[in-house]
């Protein structure tokens, strides 16, 4: 097992328990980080890296495995794209210096067009102007990129034409040896090649080796390149789809993977269907045709059924073939409208009003200045919480009132405090890591005001329509309209009945669905969430199940229900051979049963249940009709697992190493610094730090990396507030290397203050070894970390550690890079108000920082600064 980009036995625990049973029976655990965690402590093998770096040392084992042929070449044959030839114009970072064919540098984004099949077509591709905000990542949903023509397709099943995707692999990766590694890294070459062979040797037909990650991968400008590196590897090595493979991700609460599934996003419906798009879907038909191209193979081809069955949730009878089914009811998004975008709209007054539930960014989210700056220039709050936390009380006792920039008379806004009920006084389900819905009773009843999110979510609702009913502005039409008839438990909706309608509905008849194979797309079913459809199978709450686990088979499919169909494990048909056979004996999962013509097995088969191995659609065939019998990725356009990405992402179609936006060294592998595509915001309140190779980096020497404690909980507002929380871990700390503290003359357990361009927070010192220094390029380079869990309410109170961070974002999913900046330390405390920001502004005088430092993301051009940054007239 390798574990990187996570510190699974710290903010983990429970699901670690499951690595620790899997070494006591032999499992040898990896752990790849920039500290020397708990995970370390009890891994097998630590290996230290620098953080940001991760893509070079995954690029480095991809290297390994082709140079070496050590990859599972029956399954990396059958089951990938491995012999899908590539467009003749494709040119590779390695002929670009660093960038991939189609860049436009005018606007920092790519036209993805030579990057296709040959033979096929890439359908609607964003085009380069307005690309950066109106990204196809965003409007491909969770069936991936469409493809035309896929059955015209050109393979080389030999894998050795020069435009394939296996010898465009490897060529891409062959620069990134063990010595690189070592330069980008600072990870030594004997530990390296241990990971290499562990990984390979653990990876055959007998054996599977599973990759884990968290945040520390997701939070980087490009992190969904991160994801991508490890699953190529776990795909060349054959740990998709098989037991004991697989790429984890971990979910940092305990319904992390339900926001996402029935969406807390801008740009998503449930079941990851797309928001639909502002001039790109004018209706129904354009909507649908744009998430699937005719004849495309898989299940993502009968979006048409899931989306048409939402808006008959949405909007019941009001839902009919004549009006699209509501379509135009739903609102479509213009471009990024992401959590930071919105933050700098508020300072920028172009926001009124703000929720905040369940959230705490005045703490919990990057650059919490700008946070907090934000909601002072609104009309008004809304806070729900189960405490009063920081973003509720930030206009009284925020640092800003201290230096003076929040004046607690003069905030304009006006904020709403509710109490919110915890998991306990309430009833529903929870949508854990492994994509299982668990259904939680309430254990007591809510005390006082306290209410739970579906109460609030539905008065507001029932209220708004109240006050609009007998509007006639076509804006409130979709209130109006909206179908909120939910059963009624008092005055509490029923968790159970929302649930159920989730699941979806027979309306013909009006018992729940069994399966998301039952949606239609004429308006005879609804469905909240397609991908939930089977959840309430049989009119039975699927979720509520507990059977024990001794008294049902090895994949215990009762206890609970997994999304989608109660499968486990997605794509298992990839567990048995192209033939329908299991691998081995040892790993056997699926297989096809000749004798009963039918796939079958210890999990539910993730493939049509009767078609067999050896079988081709006819010519014609459409969506989940035209997959082969051995096509096991039955979501995929093609049928195949990406290797190699040919439409879908904004920031190239292979993972490469870029050096993070803040960064100490020079990228060693090409001109171009960083991601070429990374959204920067060049404003004056949101300054970046220079890298190479821009001047005075030296002003910011160290790199910077944060992450959690067991004893508390992201922002802490549920974990400052409890005295025996608050007495395990009563302090902010910033741990460095005994090398590090001798350089800049820290005591441990001391006082020292970490600065940015941005901020300075106040910590105690903890000299240690588990921040060893790596050397880089031949140069030293000290990382420093620090918990970023407090605040200034609670119990126990801190500077807020996000401050030190600004916001720049992946092109893909706009998540922040918060894993890792640059820095420096200073022994003693910071300095207070005035001095606090005059300090600062020396540092930023210094850095030579204005607003276009780390706005040229196009270094490889020499270009000055990205379209939407400010010119230089402006920023003089």
């Amino acid at each position: 097992m390798v574990i990187m980009g996570s510190n699974m036995a710290e903010a983990h625990p429970v699901g670690f328990q499951w690595v620790m049973e899997a070494k006591a029976r032999g499992a040898r655990v990896f752990h790849i980080d920039p500290r020397f965690t708990r995970t370390s402590a009890l891994a097998d093998t630590y290996v230290p890296i620098r953080a940001g770096t991760d893509i070079a040392f995954l690029g480095g084992v991809i290297h390994h495995v082709l140079e070496n042929d050590l990859d599972f070449r029956e399954y990396v044959t059958a089951y990938t794209n491995a012999s899908f030839l590539v467009d003749e114009r494709y040119a590779d970072t390695e002929d670009l210096d660093g960038l991939f064919s189609g860049y436009d540098a005018a606007t920092a984004s790519y036209d993805g067009q030579t990057w296709r099949y040959e033979n096929t077509e890439a359908t609607g591709e964003a085009s380069p102007e307005g690309a950066k905000e109106q990204t196809e990542a965003l409007q491909a949903g969770s069936g991936g990129p469409s493809l035309e023509n896929v059955g015209g397709i050109v393979q080389d099943p030999t894998l050795q034409h020069p435009r394939c995707v296996f010898q465009i692999l490897k060529r891409h990766y062959a620069r990134y040896t063990p010595e690189m590694v070592e330069r980008v890294c600072g990870t030594p070459p004997e530990l390296f090649r241990a990971v290499c062979d562990a990984w390979t040797a653990n990876s055959t037909r007998d054996r599977t080796s599973a990759l884990v990650y968290s945040v520390g991968w997701t939070q980087h400008s490009v992190g969904a390149q991160y994801i991508r590196a490890g699953s190529i590897v776990q795909l060349l090595l054959g740990n998709i789809g098989r037991p004991g493979g697989g790429v984890f991700a971990l979910r940092g609460h305990a319904s992390i993977q339900g926001s996402t599934d029935i969406p807390t996003l801008f740009n998503l419906l449930p079941g990851y269907l797309p928001m639909p798009t502002a001039g790109l879907h004018p209706d129904l038909a354009a909507y649908v045709d744009h998430l699937r191209a005719d004849c495309q193979k898989g299940f993502w081809y009968d979006a048409d059924t899931y989306v048409v069955s939402l808006l008959k949730e949405y909007f019941g009878e009001h839902a009919t073939p004549e009006n699209d089914f509501g379509f135009d009811w739903l609102p479509a998004i213009d471009g990024d409208h992401g959590t930071f975008r919105t933050v700098m709209d508020m300072v920028d007054g172009k926001v009124s009003g703000y929720f905040v539930l369940g959230q705490n960014p005045a703490v919990g989210s990057v650059h919490g200045k700008l946070q907090r700056l934000g909601m002072a220039n609104l009309d008004w709050l809304v806070v729900r919480d189960l405490a009063m936390i920081e973003s509720a009380t930030f206009w009284k006792d925020g640092p800003e009132v201290e230096t003076g920039e929040i004046v607690p008379e003069q905030c304009r806004t006006e904020v709403f405090f509710l109490p919110a009920a915890s998991h306990v006084e309430k009833e529903g389900t929870f949508t854990q890591t492994q994509r299982m819905l668990q259904w939680r009773e309430k254990a007591v009843e809510p005390k006082g005001d306290q209410r739970s999110e579906l109460w609030f979510t539905y008065h507001l609702g029932r209220r708004i329509r109240e006050r609009v009913a007998a509007s006639t502005d076509p804006r409130d039409e979709p209130l109006q309209k909206l179908a909120w008839d939910y059963a009624m438990h008092g005055d509490e909706p029923s968790a159970d009945d929302v649930l159920r309608r989730i699941n979806g509905v027979d309306l013909t008849t009006g018992e729940p669905v069994n399966a998301y194979t039952e949606l239609k797309a004429d308006g005879t079913t609804m469905a909240g969430c397609w991908i939930y459809s089977g959840v309430y199978a049989d009119g039975v709450n699927q979720a509520a199940r507990r059977k024990p686990h001794d008294v049902q088979g090895p994949y215990e499919n009762e206890w609970g229900w997994t999304w989608p169909a109660n499968r486990r494990l997605l794509y298992n048909r990839a567990s048995a051979d192209p033939q329908g056979r299991p691998w081995s004996e040892r790993k056997k999962l699926v297989w096809w049963d000749a004798e009963r013509g039918e796939w079958t097995g210890d999990d539910v088969p993730d493939f049509p249940k009767d078609v067999p191995p050896d079988h081709v659609p006819p010519d014609g065939s459409c969506g989940p009709a035209a997959l082969r019998g051995d096509d096991p990725f039955i979501m995929q356009a093609d049928g195949k697992a990406w290797l190699y990405a040919p439409h879908g992402v904004v920031d190239g179609p292979l993972p490469t190493h870029y050096e993070p936006h803040e960064s100490p060294v020079r990228n060693p592998l090409y001109t171009q610094q960083g991601s070429p595509t990374r959204k920067v915001y060049g404003r004056p309140d949101n300054p970046s730090n220079p890298s190479p190779p821009e001047a005075h980096s030296e002003v910011f020497p160290f790199v910077l990396t944060a992450a959690r404690l067991t004893e508390h909980h992201t922002a802490g507002g549920m974990s400052r507030q409890l005295p025996y929380l608050a007495e395990l871990q009563p302090e902010l700390f910033v741990e460095v290397s005994p090398e590090l503290a001798r350089v800049r003359g820290l005591t441990h357990l001391g006082t020292a203050h970490v600065v940015t361009s941005r901020a300075a927070v106040q910590a105690r010192v903890v000299v240690t070894d588990r921040m060893a220094p790596l050397r880089v390029d031949d140069r030293v380079v000290h990382q420093v970390w620090l918990p970023y869990h407090w605040g200034h309410t609670g119990l126990v109170s801190g500077d807020v550690v996000n401050d030190l961070f600004g916001i720049v974002v992946d092109a893909n999913v706009f998540i922040q890079e918060s894993k890792v900046a640059t820095c420096d330390v200073r022994p003693g405390p910071r300095p207070r108000g005035a001095d606090m920001v005059a300090m600062l502004a020396d540092l930023r005088a210094r850095a030579g920082i204005t607003t276009e430092t780390g706005t040229r993301v196009a270094t490889v051009h020499g270009v000055p600064h990205t379209a939407d940054s400010p010119s230089p007239e402006e920023s003089s």
